[in-house]
This record gives C-alpha cells, structure tokens and sequence, in this order.
C-alpha cells in the first residue's frame, strides 16, 4: 500500500470527539470522528489543522501544524476584510433623490 498524506482540518467537537474535515490536494474528500484525546494538545481548538500519513482504518502519524494553521486563519480574515469593505454605490445615490 502507498503512503498517502491528508490534510485534516478540526471542524468542531462533540462531547469527547474531535470532527475532522479530511482533504486532499485541496479538495474535501471526507469526515472523520476521533477521540479529541487523539488530538496534540496545542491542536485542540477549532480550525487546528493537522497532516497526517497514511490513513485506512486507523490514524497514523497525526502531527499538528501550527504554521499553515495561521496561514489560514489570516487568508480567511483577509478575504473576511475585503468582502465586508463598503463600496461606493450608485444605486443609493439614485434611490435618495426619490421621495
């Protein structure tokens, strides 16, 4: 069996479990439910992201990274910040000459 690399992406926890969304070359290809006591304790939080090799019936080698954790926290707020910026509107205009 060939080595396969996942990225997983903590979604959210319910009760003792962690939901991990499984990519893989940047598409969502799966969902997987985990003891959150399978997770490292600096990746117990929302949005964590981890890597992982080879995964079948069972996880091997979880390991979190912080580094592209980050990277997509500030990718997500900057698209978050560009979108609710304020554009100039012609149509306001037109709309306020109207009684």
């Amino acid at each position: 069996m060939s080595e396969q690399t996942y990225t997983l992406v903590l979604d959210r926890f319910e009760e003792d479990d962690a939901v991990l969304l499984v990519e893989q070359d940047g598409d969502l290809v799966d969902e997987i439910v985990l003891p959150k006591t399978m997770l490292p304790a600096d990746g117990q939080h929302q949005d964590a992201i981890f890597s992982v090799r080879h995964m079948s019936e069972t996880v091997t080698e979880l390991q979190y990274d912080p580094e592209q954790t980050q990277e997509r926290k500030e990718s997500a707020q900057d698209r978050f910040n560009r979108l609710s910026q304020r554009l100039p509107s012609e149509d306001v205009d037109e709309h306020s000459d109207h009684p």
